[in-house]
């Protein structure tokens, strides 16, 4: 059934989340590598080692121009280099600024002001490629946009990874739709992150019978997705989406909650670290309180899960499926079309691989 065993990538913002996910796909290309960390070794007949980044987009001049496998270890990335990544002969192209680029992040990402855009859609045709990967940082509506529009004129499938609300707006839906492609999104969840985490506890203890008066999750982390946080005008909508994606499976919504980043601490690196605290009442109604403290390398946990949703954007390009993928976005992303609880997207996603309609 498979058109072509390779999967052409595209990517723009090649930040930590996109130095990671080229590291995974050397890493798990090797024939002696493991298969820990991965949901899906094989995913509807594909392998990691399909994967083949095609066409790169930035407007850092650190990494443009620079071969993928040299820009994704270029500054400001701090994540942990696991893997070392042999040339891929796919150069970072200058991609456009809009509002990509907060007035409190220009000392951290050098742009050329006078160095010339590439026409995206036109290089995204050039280069082959059968998907758009959006790793913008968060806060990037204008950009976002953009970039969803050049997929579309390309006729390439669009995976967004950012809280920006596209493949979960109907109408946005609907011009992927009418152009015969698909999209998935919005706001990858981590593999094993803090939204996973705090989907689980708050529904398992809804189903145990006690009662949630109140909860918060509170992020701290010193990569530049971070830092970019620090204008609370940039994280309405990553605000926005990791709140509902704790309470929208919930059956009672009526108690306090606050999600989202708090701080932004340099050292930490990459290293992100949740804090959760659910206050509420059991049997009897007494009291009773969870704190729960996850340390994580934020950009790797965010790759374990793009790896799975290259493979099944593929998967339906090859099915001639268009539109959003609803299995898909419900248990990778936190802002689908639709929520579902894990575990029935779970069997959604796995009904998926098996061609179950």
């Amino acid at each position: 059934m498979n058109k072509s065993k390779k999967i052409k990538v595209a990517l723009v913002g090649i930040g930590n989340c996109a130095s990671s996910l080229v590291q995974g796909v050397s890493f798990y290309s090797r024939p002696e590598s493991t298969t820990v960390g991965l949901m899906h070794p094989n995913f509807a007949g594909f392998n990691v080692s399909d994967i083949e980044f095609v066409a790169a987009f930035d407007v850092d001049k650190r990494k443009v121009g620079k071969d993928l496998a040299e820009a994704i270890f270029q500054k400001p990335n701090c994540t942990t280099k696991f893997q070392e990544v042999e040339l891929l002969d796919t150069k970072v192209l200058r991609g456009h600024v809009l509002d990509g680029v907060a007035p409190h992040m220009r000392e951290y990402f050098i742009v050329d002001e006078e160095q010339e855009s590439v026409d995206i859609a036109q290089e995204l045709r050039k280069s082959g490629a059968e998907m758009l990967i959006s790793y913008l940082p968060v806060g990037s509506a204008e950009a976002s946009r953009f970039y969803a529009n050049e997929a579309i004129k390309a006729g390439v499938g669009f995976i967004n990874a950012i809280p920006e609300f596209i493949c979960s707006d109907p109408a946005w839906i609907a011009k992927f739709k009418e152009k015969g492609i698909p999209c998935v999104g919005d706001d990858i969840k981590s593999q094993f992150g803090a939204t996973i985490l705090h989907r689980i506890v708050t529904r398992f203890i809804e189903d145990r019978g006690h009662k949630i008066d109140n909860t918060y999750q509170l992020n701290v982390g010193g990569n530049t997705d971070f830092l970019n946080m620090k204008d609370e005008s940039r994280l309405i909508s990553k605000r926005l989406s990791k709140t509902n994606a704790v309470t929208s499976i919930l059956g009672e919504k009526d108690f306090g909650v606050r999600i989202g980043p708090s701080d932004y601490i340099p050292h930490l690196n990459d290293n992100k670290i949740c804090y959760i605290n659910v206050k509420g009442k059991q049997f009897g109604e007494l009291p009773f309180e969870l704190d729960i403290k996850l340390s994580v390398e934020d950009s790797p946990n965010s790759a374990g899960v793009m790896i799975d949703v290259i493979r099944a954007m593929k998967v339906a390009i090859d099915r001639g499926v268009s539109g959003n993928l609803g299995a898909i976005s419900a248990y990778y992303f936190k802002s689908p079309e639709v929520q579902y609880r894990d575990d029935i997207a779970r069997t959604m996603v796995e009904d998926f691989i098996n061609f179950k309609q």
